[in-house]
């Protein structure tokens, strides 16, 4: 069976083009069906077209309350139909609660910090500023609390002499881009569940929260 996914985005899209193409070579048992930006000029947008991925725009300028917002987005997730997980990636949007509610268990996101350290924006030059000694990303379920979802796994990047915020942020996309993928195909066999905010992985084979180390 081939799961629908849908992935929201603000840019470039980098972790959606990792999620489409680990469905093209079979890693995931998926396909990515819908592409929608907030931003309409978002270079995301062109990857999705290019590759015959159905996109939409819902531009948040155009609407007055982020509630107007979600509302909107909403009718154009469901309009094109169910989708088994609802993808963020690099989605520059707060959501509200009767957003993330409506799509529970089924909302994930992947943020560019070892949460609950570091969330929010600028997560690479906090963690250097902070004389961290780790830092890598965090994919999560999605709630109305700001990167405060639970966690389902994480990847750790060792923070090296003389990185800056460039150098620390290539290595850590490029471990996103395999800890997102990884996690979506658990998620699609149903083999990671959430309750009172736990995060189960069923899989006696790996730890709970999931941790992946990179170098």
């Amino acid at each position: 069976m081939t799961h629908e996914i849908t992935v929201l985005i603000s840019g470039r899209g980098s972790n959606m083009q990792a999620i489409h193409q680990a469905c093209d070579n079979a890693t995931l048992q998926a396909k990515v069906t819908h592409v929608i930006s907030n931003v309409p000029n978002a270079a995301g947008l062109d990857y999705a077209r290019q590759h015959g991925i159905n996109t939409s725009v819902v531009n948040h300028k155009e609407y007055s309350s982020r509630e107007l917002f979600d509302q909107a987005l909403i009718k154009t997730i469901d309009r094109a139909g169910p989708a088994k997980l609802v993808l963020l990636a690099g989605f520059m949007r707060r959501l509200t609660a009767e957003f993330t509610q409506r799509y529970h268990q089924r909302l994930i996101n992947i943020h560019p910090s070892l949460l609950p350290r570091h969330p929010g924006l600028n997560t690479h030059a906090q963690a250097i500023a902070a004389s961290d000694r780790w830092h890598g990303c965090t994919v999560h379920y999605v709630n109305e609390a700001l990167d405060g979802g639970p966690v389902i796994a994480r990847a750790i990047v060792p923070i090296k002499n003389g990185d800056n915020v460039d150098s620390l942020s290539a290595r850590v996309l490029a471990a996103e881009h395999k800890l997102y993928p990884a996690v979506v195909q658990l998620c699609l066999q149903d083999s990671v569940a959430c309750q009172d905010s736990h995060v189960k992985i069923n899989d006696t084979a790996i730890r709970n929260p999931l941790l992946y180390y990179y170098q």
